[in-house]
């Protein structure tokens, strides 16, 4: 992982407007009324796998995130650690979530949430896999929305 190049996007993702409807922009990101994603890296698929390359990539990611976590701890203090279990069991059950909580509670467990001083902002850090042939992602989330 470059981690130069991962905290240049995350100061970029915090700098930017938020996108007004769902889409992609020409700078990489993706997102919808009031949050924008990066992703910052991403694996390979896990289709011939036993589990065993899966397993040890999931954590490999994990560690990625974590290295950014301590940069991102030495700018901002502390992360708040936000899981996901019990926003997607109450998507699940027809609970209205806002966005992007509702689409980040179906493929990240949890997240490393800060809120960057002299800022009205989220910034999220999570490792994504929507499911267990697909790749895992280390992404990064801004938003202006309130974690649920």
């Amino acid at each position: 992982m470059d981690i130069a190049r991962c905290l240049t996007t995350i100061d970029l993702l915090c700098t930017r407007d938020l996108h007004p409807q769902h889409g992609g922009t020409d700078a990489g990101t993706s997102g919808g009324p009031g949050y924008l994603v990066a992703v910052l890296q991403t694996s390979g698929e896990f289709w011939e796998d036993d589990g065993t390359e899966r397993d040890e990539t999931g954590a490999q990611y994990e560690h990625d995130r974590d290295g950014l976590t301590e940069r991102l701890t030495a700018r901002w203090g502390e992360p708040q650690r936000f899981s996901l279990a019990s926003v997607f069991d109450r998507v699940v059950t027809g609970e209205e979530i806002p966005e992007p909580w509702a689409l980040l509670a179906g493929h990240v467990p949890d997240l490393h949430l800060w809120r960057p001083p002299g800022t009205e902002r989220w910034l999220a850090l999570g490792v994504s896999q929507w499911d267990k042939e697909l790749p895992y992602q280390l992404i990064a989330v801004v938003t202006d929305v309130d974690p649920p």
